[in-house]
């Protein structure tokens, strides 16, 4: 396989509306997540994680009931599965959000699981309630299956570049509300919300973090991109030097930024992200005073 087949092209105007579609979809299932689990800080039970055929909730349990939710996008469909054995599929496919929706939570009460949320998308302009959305009905398969094809090479490369951290830090998750596929480390020192924050960030903004993660654009911003953030922002980072040298400091995100465009054509995507992921942690671990012993060189 090619480096161009491995990171195929992800152009966000010729998919966004599959992109939209599917963001609903998986909203859906991760409220489930979101209901059905304890609170844990900075809302690490409510993301969903990479598999081998697309997103997993994980084993959750309703009533005594366990099940998971798996979403499959090379069938592109999503699935129901209990320990008694039970396994029921609602399909992706050429459906409007409302239609998915409604099969969904039948299949989930027939199976006697009762999943109590808001049923109302979370972090976007506009929402639409999920039982009303006829606007979000469209749904390419090979655009969705790429988008998770470029998610599971992400995954490992920010699994590698979290196995070198000694502190506390987050798995790599899919966060369905913002829609991106991310990794936290924590210096161990508590943060204040800012003034005015909502529920999200008081909840998940209250500790020090340098996180990095990917994501594939939305009309403010109309382009996959890898970004970091150092929270609280140190005063002076967008000044910083990053690498690689195609990356940069974003007014329009506030936050660094790597096209995914600029790194699917790079010589090594690879080594393009891990290049960004840690020279963006190093400038934002440096600029907060974190404790450098936190961080492990790499073997060898």
């Amino acid at each position: 396989m090619t480096t161009q087949e491995a990171w195929p092209e992800l152009p966000y105007p010729a998919w966004k509306d599959t992109l939209e579609t599917l963001h609903m979809k998986l909203q859906i299932v991760g409220k489930v997540r979101l209901s059905l689990t304890p609170f844990e800080p900075q809302w690490a039970n409510v993301p969903l994680y990479l598999t081998s055929r697309g997103l997993t909730t994980t084993p959750m349990k309703s009533a005594g009931l366990i099940f998971q939710v798996d979403v499959d996008l090379i069938d592109h469909h999503v699935e129901i599965k209990t320990v008694r054995g039970e396994n029921r599929r609602v399909p992706l496919i050429a459906r409007p959000v409302a239609d998915f929706y409604a099969d969904f939570m039948s299949n989930l009460g027939a199976l006697g699981i009762d999943a109590g949320f808001k049923p109302i998308p979370s972090e976007v302009s506009d929402p639409i309630p999920f039982a009303e959305d006829i606007v979000h009905a469209t749904y390419e398969p090979e655009w969705a299956n790429r988008f998770w094809r470029v998610l599971s090479r992400v995954d490992l490369v920010l699994k590698d570049h979290r196995s070198r951290y000694r502190g506390r830090h987050s798995p790599v998750h899919f966060f369905w509300g913002s829609f991106d596929l991310a990794y936290s480390r924590f210096s161990g020192r508590s943060a204040t919300p800012p003034p005015g924050a909502g529920l999200i960030e008081r909840l998940g903004g209250d500790a020090e973090q340098v996180c990095a993660g990917f994501w594939p654009g939305h009309s403010r911003f109309p382009q996959a991109a890898f970004f970091s953030y150092t929270y609280p922002k140190p005063d002076g980072i967008e000044q910083e030097a990053i690498e690689p040298p195609a990356a940069g400091w974003s007014p329009e995100l506030g936050e660094f930024a790597l096209l995914y465009e600029d790194v699917r054509t790079s010589a090594s995507p690879e080594d393009a992200i891990l290049q960004f992921v840690e020279s963006t942690y190093a400038v934002g671990a440096r600029l907060a005073e974190w404790d450098a012993r936190l961080f492990v060189d790499r073997p060898g």
